[in-house]
């Protein structure tokens, strides 16, 4: 790697550091803050592990009524522990077997240039994660596909029609061992439990 690109990747991450500070300043703005106790590290533990448990079933894991259980299930989907419900749709059976891993080189790191990438990227459905990452590349994507033939299409309609792209490396996933797996918790340290009230 040039000391050129090393350069080029530290400015594209200050910008996306910039980016984040507001974004985390205008959360903690907007979203309450609340501290973790023992109860809410098992409720969303419980959510993660099953999104469908109804709130009866969930008030009864971790120990509490109902009433109690829904109100810190509002309390931190409006603090932003929660970030959704969704289905985990296995990507065989819809007929989505291919995937790609993308490192993506981009034509120069200025602002509207790489923010011309990153939209561009985000509305193209076939792209279901996108990282800025230090390193050779500048972006790393994940691409689902039915099979090869799209791939290519992808590949060559869409994302290396992009005038900002300068490279694209492809790494085909061969099996998939792990993906989707529950966020590890065991680092949150509860407060004590007079601290935060139920």
């Amino acid at each position: 790697m040039t000391p050129a690109h090393v350069l080029a990747n530290l400015a594209n991450m200050e910008r996306v550091r910039a980016t984040n500070d507001l974004l985390l300043t205008f959360d903690w703005w907007v979203m309450p803050e609340i501290q973790l106790d023992d109860i809410d590290r098992r409720i969303i533990a419980e959510l993660q592990a099953d999104g469908r448990l109804s709130n009866i079933e969930l008030a009864d894991r971790v120990g509490l009524s109902p009433s109690p259980c829904l109100r810190r299930v509002k309390n931190l989907e409006r603090a932003g522990y929660i970030d959704g419900y969704r289905a985990a749709l296995r990507r065989e059976r819809v007929g989505l077997g291919f995937t790609a891993f993308v490192g993506v080189k981009i034509d120069g790191h200025a602002n509207k240039r790489a923010i011309a990438f990153e939209k561009a990227v985000v509305e193209m459905p076939e792209v279901v994660a996108c990282h800025l990452v230090s390193g050779e590349s500048d972006y790393f994507l994940e691409v689902v596909v039915p099979e090869l033939a799209d791939y290519q299409r992808f590949l060559v309609g869409k994302l290396l029609n992009l005038p900002i792209v300068r490279e694209a490396r492809s790494n085909i996933a061969i099996q998939t061992l792990k993906a989707g797996a529950p966020l590890p918790l065991e680092h949150l340290k509860p407060v004590a439990p007079e601290i935060r009230a139920k």
